[in-house]
């Protein structure tokens, strides 16, 4: 990196957004040289991190996260709080490539001059998030951001990684795609704070309505994530800013309720200390990687894996036509 770790501090808090993306990319890289001078640089960030309200916001891709996120940050702008939205984009795995478009889908909230948005690619990396969101997240919270959003790829039954480095954890819903039910996954439920049903309209509130009922009827048969907290279900429109006032309540009263019982505080070192079990999983891993007798091992075992699938085909059973297996009914 061509800026020392005293510019990149200093630029973070004065709020220099353009040395604010250099410091992420410095925590992105993947070179050593690099991963160095990003250890120091969160270690000296360290003391300013921490007074954030950090939010995950996840759903099915097309239930509008982009649109909700962007008019949900204008409105807690328009509250006297600066934002910074973290849009994890989905890494093809064929060729490894994000289109990283979030940034021009918000084009009104990244006009906002208390508007910081960063586009990370997921690199293949599970959860919803990126590998290194949580990094990310400290950079932000060090640069003075009140608020950080954070926008999964789209979760389906175990992207939910994004609930264990937030304090709200935010869950889009859209009707008309299906059996409603088939929405409703016990993992992301269990982990849910507060629910959001999108794109309600006068011609679909009916269903709207119904589709309410079948949460909260879901969620009570579900425990409690947090005691004397009830997960609310609410109806709007992101699009028209109908209903996000009551989301930015109820962010409010869950945020209150958990600092009220100092469990924000204990959620805040539970995760700390996850993170901490996934740092020191990842440099084993990382060393491992680099001694070339256990690289060898692990080549060597990996050779001996193959007779074990070369199962033979029957030809008696099986037909091999034009490199595709068919069965053949004629005995």
């Amino acid at each position: 990196m061509k800026f020392s770790t005293e510019e990149l501090i200093e630029g973070i808090r004065s709020g220099n957004k353009r040395l604010i993306g250099k410091a992420i990319t410095l925590v992105e890289s993947k070179k050593s040289e690099h991963r160095l001078q990003a250890e120091e640089l969160l270690k000296r960030i360290m003391p300013y991190t921490g007074n954030s309200v950090r939010i995950g916001v996840t759903g099915v891709p097309g239930a509008g996260k982009s649109t909700f996120i962007e008019n949900f940050g204008r409105l807690a702008i328009a509250n006297g709080k600066k934002v910074a939205v973290l849009a994890i984009d989905p890494s093809s795995a064929i060729n490894k490539g994000s289109i990283l478009g979030d940034k021009t889908r918000m084009e009104e909230l990244a006009k906002e001059e208390n508007a910081f948005i960063r586009p990370s690619p997921s690199s293949g990396f599970l959860g919803g998030v990126a590998n290194t969101t949580f990094e990310t997240m400290m950079i932000c919270e060090a640069a003075g951001y009140d608020y950080i959003l954070i926008e999964t790829v789209g979760v389906g039954q175990s992207e939910v990684l994004v609930a264990d480095i937030t304090d709200v954890f935010l869950f889009l819903k859209i009707i008309g795609g299906g059996d409603e039910l088939q929405g409703i996954k016990r993992g992301i439920m269990e982990m849910v704070d507060v629910i959001f049903i999108n794109k309600v309209d006068s011609e679909n509130l009916r269903k709207a309505k119904n589709t309410r009922l079948e949460l909260k009827r879901a969620l009570d048969f579900i425990p409690p994530k947090e005691k004397d907290w009830k997960v609310p279900v609410l109806l709007g429109s992101a699009l028209s800013n109908e209903g996000l006032d009551g989301v930015f309540e109820k962010v409010d009263d869950f945020i209150s309720l958990k600092k009220k019982t100092s469990r924000f505080e204990e959620v805040r070192i539970h995760q700390a200390e996850k993170r901490f079990e996934y740092w020191v999983q990842e440099y084993l891993l990382s060393m491992m990687k680099k001694n070339n007798s256990i690289e060898e091992a692990y080549i060597q075992h990996k050779k001996m894996l193959r007779p074990w699938f070369q199962i033979p085909v029957p030809k008696q059973n099986y037909l091999l036509k034009n490199s595709y297996l068919k069965i053949d009914y004629s005995g």
